[in-house]
C-alpha cells in the first residue's frame, strides 16, 4: 500500500486535452457527441485512440472482435494480464464522458505507472472495447461479449432498419464473422479486470463523495410485446365496440411503470418504443409493437417482475379484446462484482485517504462480460449536473476524473500483488 502513495498523480491538463481531442470525432448530422459503432466518425476516433496508446508507451494491437489493445509488459513471471478499459462509442445525442473516461483514464493510469518507474509483475492490458452501446441489432457490449463468450450466429444474422444483416456491417470494419462465434480471448488471458466509469446517476455528487466502489451490476430483462386488434374507422366505430391495440399497449406502458415504482430496493422499468403499424389518424390501431425493459440488482425481484408484467399485459389486452404476444430476452443477469477486487480497491482508497462509498450500477458495462473470464470490479466517479447521462448535458469534473485515475492506478498495483 505504501508503494501506491508514491505513484505519479494523474495530470489534469493532459486528461483534459485528451477528452477535448476525442470529442472532435462526432457525427455532425446528429445531436450532441454522437459517435456510434459501425459509423465513420467512430472508425476515425479509434485510429486516434490507437495512436494515443502508442504515444503513451503501450504496444498496440487489434483483436478479432475489433477491440483495441494497449499492452504494458510486466516482469513476465506470472501468467495472465491485469486488464482495464471501457468504450469510446456513444448513444445518439450522447455526452463526452460515458465510457470515454474509462479508456482515457486507463491510458493515463498506464502513463502514471511508467512515470513512477513501477513495473507490474503481470502485463497490463488497456482496452477500448468495440461497440459497447446498444446497436441497431438489439444488443450491446459487442467487443467484450465477443472476447469473453463469442457472438451467437443468430445475432450475426439480425438485420437493422435498412434490412442489412450484422455480419455485412461488421465486414466494413474488418471483423470476420467466422472468427467471433467462440470467445476471442483465450482462457487465462485475464487475471483481473477493473473498469473506471462515470456513475451515470446523482448519488456520488449528492453525497459529495469522489469515488464509488461498485458492488453489483444490474440485470436487464427486455420485452417486445406485439398487440393485434382490429382496424376500424375512427369516426364510425363505437368506443364500446373496438379492439384497439393502442389502448392495450397504453395499459401495458402503465403496468410496466407501476412495476418499476413498486420495486422495494433497486428496480426500474422503462418503455422505450410504441409503434403503430398504421399510424393514419382516422384508423383504430390494429397492430402495435411495444419495447420495454426491467432492470435491478435484485435477481429475485427481477424474475418476479417479469412474470407480473406478462400477466398484467395479458389481462389488459384481453379486456380490450386484443391478442398479444410477449417475448422476453435476458440482456444480462445480475453480476456481483468480485469481493477481492472490491476489498482491494477499498483498501487502496482508505490508504490514500480518498473518501468512498459502496454503490450498485443501474447501467450495464463491459465488466459484465469480463466477469466471466476473471475477477472483475468497477470504480465510479461522480456525474455532475444532476447525474444526467446519455445526454449532451452529461458532465464530470476534470478533478473527479483525475482522482478516479489515481484510484485505478493504485488498485492495479495492489491487485498485481494480490492475484496469483
Amino acid at each position: 500500500m505504501n508503494r501506491s502513495r508514491n505513484l505519479a498523480a494523474a495530470q489534469i491538463d493532459r486528461l483534459t486535452a485528451d477528452l477535448h481531442a476525442l470529442a472532435e470525432f462526432v457525427d455532425a448530422s446528429m445531436p450532441g457527441w454522437t459517435r456510434r459503432a459501425l459509423a465513420e466518425p467512430y472508425r476515425e476516433s479509434r485510429s486516434w485512440v490507437a495512436a494515443l496508446m502508442k504515444s503513451a508507451g503501450l504496444e498496440v494491437s487489434r483483436d478479432k472482435a475489433g477491440n483495441i489493445l494497449g499492452r504494458l509488459p510486466g516482469q513476465g513471471s506470472r501468467p495472465g494480464a491485469l486488464v482495464t478499459g471501457s468504450h469510446t462509442d456513444s448513444v445518439v445525442g450522447g455526452g463526452r464522458f460515458d465510457g470515454i473516461c474509462g479508456v482515457l483514464g486507463a491510458i493515463e493510469a498506464a502513463r502514471c505507472l511508467q512515470e513512477s518507474g513501477v513495473q507490474l509483475v503481470h502485463d497490463l492490458l488497456v482496452v477500448d472495447f468495440f461497440g459497447e452501446e446498444t446497436n441497431d441489432f438489439g444488443f450491446g457490449c459487442f467487443g467484450s461479449r465477443a472476447a469473453a463468450e463469442g457472438i451467437p450466429e443468430s445475432f450475426l444474422d439480425r438485420r437493422d432498419q435498412d434490412d442489412v444483416p450484422l455480419h455485412e456491417r461488421l465486414a466494413v470494419d474488418g471483423i470476420d464473422p467466422g472468427e467471433i462465434g467462440t470467445p476471442v480471448w483465450v482462457p487465462g488471458t485475464v487475471k483481473a479486470f477493473v473498469e473506471l466509469h462515470v456513475e451515470q446517476g446523482p448519488t456520488l455528487a449528492e453525497q459529495n463523495l469522489p469515488i464509488g466502489v461498485v458492488t453489483a451490476i444490474t440485470g436487464i430483462e427486455r420485452l417486445i410485446a406485439r398487440f393485434l386488434g382490429r382496424a376500424d374507422h375512427a369516426g364510425t366505430r363505437a368506443m364500446t365496440d373496438r379492439r384497439d391495440a393502442m389502448v392495450a399497449a397504453a395499459q401495458a406502458v402503465l403496468a410496466i411503470q407501476r412495476t418499476g415504482c413498486e420495486a422495494p430496493v433497486h428496480g426500474v422499468a422503462t418503455t422505450t418504443k410504441v409503434e403503430n403499424a398504421n399510424p393514419s389518424p382516422n384508423v383504430v390501431a390494429s397492430r402495435v409493437t411495444l419495447q420495454s425493459e426491467l432492470r435491478s440488482i435484485d435477481a429475485s425481484w427481477l424474475h418476479g417482475a417479469r412474470r407480473r408484467v406478462s400477466e398484467q399485459i395479458l389481462e389488459a389486452a384481453q379486456a380490450c379484446g386484443v391478442d398479444v404476444e410477449v417475448d422476453w430476452s435476458t440482456d444480462n443477469e445480475v453480476v456481483p462484482t468480485d469481493l477481492v477486487v472490491q476489498d482491494t480497491t477499498a483498501g487502496v482508497l482508505d490508504g490514500l485517504g480518498i473518501p468512498w462509498m459502496p454503490i450498485p450500477s443501474g447501467a450495464t458495462h463491459d465488466a459484465v462480460h469480463m466477469a466471466t473470464l476473471a475477477p472483475a470490479g468497477m470504480i465510479f466517479i461522480p456525474s455532475r449536473n444532476g447525474g444526467i447521462s446519455h445526454s449532451p448535458d452529461e458532465w464530470t469534473d476534470a478533478q473527479d476524473i483525475a482522482t478516479g485515475v489515481d484510484a485505478l492506478a493504485a488498485t492495479l498495483v495492489a491487485l498485481d500483488r494480490t492475484v496469483a
